[in-house]
């Protein structure tokens, strides 16, 4: 997490100098200030115990015991004297400026209402706004940061992590055309760097503005440009109709990076746009040649077989890369178990059912156990499999609307040779989610193995949509986590 200096350490110090000479034991005090002022802290915090020990009660001792330490690293010792100048003076300004600094400095949202207790006091401070603004975002609170960021934006106007951290908040905001008017603001003081071009051109796609991206790409296109600038400058070119260099700029992007899955599968769906199915299944093709197990690019080849009309060719394509990556296309819930398990299925299955232990009846711990025990491939009749069936059929018993669970049921019905019970779970979870692609697969899985096979066109003409609208996407998420990732990089 990038940090922003905007208040300097000993700040407090020179706060606290006026009119500390005329309270009582002027002289101590002076040289109490004098030390602080020379940074000679460790002389300081000796006569601060002493003064300490006489006038316990006395915020600005505290106030300035709190400075000493701070100059001496010693954080935690400088927030609890701060803290308790502040419990003995709630509103003093350079205790509450102290604490601020250091919690913004951790990266600490205790912070943040300390901050906002400054600008009750100081509605007009820019450093205490800048403050505010950098923690909540940094708490993933853009609302909040970004009226911050307007009131402090004299502030940040030279400091490009600030501007990066502002233009993201705007782009979570899905405010595209403020966003890209503060990247090019950051592109300004950076005109070399790449990566500051290739996140603005983001951005502005983000915002249809399709020529500035091209515009902001261009000097990256030169003699050498990477994979990534023209997989960029192809979404340009596309969103400006010139799909003629879209696809150009995608046929170079595969020449400098032949492994990269993700050129293909956008090539895929250009020409799928552009009904040039054929010319994709070709692309799509070497890639899989060069990449054989990745389940994308079988997807992408098995959409564009689908618009051709040749379903065989699609069914295996879906059939080979669910095999490759059964992971692909759950839903949200599903997506959030496969994550939670990365490939430890013993010791999730173990907290599953220590859990499970104290609430039996609980429909979504059901549906893991039996999500677990199916991924670890129980043989049909096996007792894994059987409490696999049990448990799924217990959770959709008790919660009828998870879909996961029927999706689970109905892969281990088709396990089972039970295509008619696992058909009925497939209908049933696309139900309660039209867009569950897992559960339109596995329906096409268990109407090929029954009479039933006039709708498996239709079907796979559904999925192949749903996989396009996905590839589509997962390009802006790309997008996003490109402005996302640039605010962590710097």
């Amino acid at each position: 997490m990038f940090r922003l200096r905007i208040l300097a350490c000993t700040t407090v110090a020179f706060v606290l100098l006026p009119n500390v000479t005329a309270q009582s034991r002027e002289d101590q005090i002076s040289k109490i200030v004098t030390a602080l002022r020379e940074k000679q802290f460790d002389k300081a915090l000796g006569m601060l115990h002493n003064a300490l020990q006489e006038l316990p009660a006395n915020a600005q001792l505290w106030t300035m015991q709190g400075v000493a330490y701070n100059g001496e690293g010693k954080k935690k010792e400088a927030l609890t004297s701060f803290r308790h100048a502040l419990k003995l003076s709630p509103d003093n300004i350079p205790a509450l400026q102290g604490v601020a600094q250091i919690e913004y400095d951790q990266g600490d949202a205790a912070g943040i209402p300390v901050l906002e207790h400054l600008l009750r006091l100081h509605p007009d401070d820019l450093t205490s706004q800048g403050m505010l603004a950098v923690l909540e975002f940094q708490q993933g609170n853009c609302s909040a940061a970004v009226a911050h960021f307007e009131k402090a934006s004299s502030l940040f106007e030279s400091r490009v992590p600030a501007l990066h951290a502002y233009g993201a908040c705007l782009v979570k905001l899905r405010q595209f055309d403020r966003a890209a008017g503060v990247f090019e603001k950051s592109l300004a003081l950076n005109p070399d760097d790449e990566r500051e071009r290739q996140v603005l051109a983001s951005v502005q796609l983000m915002s249809h503005q399709p020529e500035q991206a091209i515009a902001t790409l261009n000097p990256l296109l030169g003699a050498t440009p990477d994979a990534s600038t023209l997989e960029l400058a192809s979404a340009a070119y596309e969103d400006d109709h010139d799909t003629e260099k879209a696809v150009d700029a995608l046929r170079q992007a595969i020449l400098l990076a032949p492994q990269d899955v993700s050129i293909y599968v956008n090539f895929a769906a250009l020409a799928a746009t552009h009904q040039s199915f054929q010319v994709g299944i070709n692309v799509v093709n070497e890639g899989i040649n060069l990449q054989p197990k990745a389940a994308p690019l079988y997807f992408a080849r098995g959409v564009l077989y689908v618009q051709v009309s040749e379903y065989d060719h699609a069914q295996a394509d879906f059939d080979k890369a669910y095999e490759l990556d059964p992971s692909q296309s759950l839903s949200v819930a599903a997506q959030g178990l496969a994550t939670a398990l990365q490939n430890d299925l013993s010791n999730a299955r173990a907290g599953v059912e220590e859990k499970l232990a104290g609430r039996p009846d609980d429909p979504i711990l059901l549906y893991m156990r039996a999500d677990i025990l199916a991924q670890q491939g129980p043989e049909p009749g096996s007792p894994d499999f059987q409490t696999a069936m049990r448990s799924a059929t217990q959770a959709v018993r008790l919660r009828p609307t998870l879909g996961p669970a029927r999706g689970v049921l109905a892969k281990l019905y088709l396990q089972n040779g039970q295509y008619a019970e696992a058909a009925e779970q497939c209908r049933k979870a696309i139900e309660i989610d039209p867009k569950d692609q897992t559960a339109i697969y596995h329906l096409i899985q268990a109407l090929r193995r029954t009479d039933s096979q006039k709708e498996i066109p239709e079907l796979l003409r559904r999925l192949a949509t749903l996989r396009q609208q996905a590839t589509s996407e997962e390009r802006e998420q790309y997008r996003y986590k490109l402005v996302e990732g640039d605010t962590d990089s710097k």
